[in-house]
């Protein structure tokens, strides 16, 4: 296998060259300024908008949760006592042959 030599000459950034862009007026530093505030403000609504929010539901979920309870026991019961009634008229009517 053939060694390479390497090129004599790399090369290499060794500054950066920015464009010949103009520096920004003053009212185009406080537009964007005002952007990034708006940015900022905006995120510290979303974070606590969604702590709220998640809040407000866990609430919610567990009043309906806790209003559902006597509903399911009442259900629960009268299934029960309809499967116990249907199983004693069975069995009864199984002995009686």
């Amino acid at each position: 296998m053939a060694t390479r030599l390497p090129p004599r000459f790399v090369p290499t950034l060794t500054e950066v060259v920015h464009s010949g862009a103009a520096p920004l007026s003053p009212s185009a530093e406080a537009a964007l300024s005002q952007e990034q505030l708006a940015q900022r403000v905006l995120q510290r609504v979303d974070l606590v908008l969604e702590r709220r929010l998640r809040e407000a539901m866990a609430s919610v979920i567990l009043e309906q949760t806790e209003a559902l309870v006597p509903l399911l026991r009442e259900r629960l019961e009268h299934t029960v006592r309809e499967l116990v009634a249907a199983a004693v008229a069975e069995e009864m009517a199984a002995r009686q042959r």
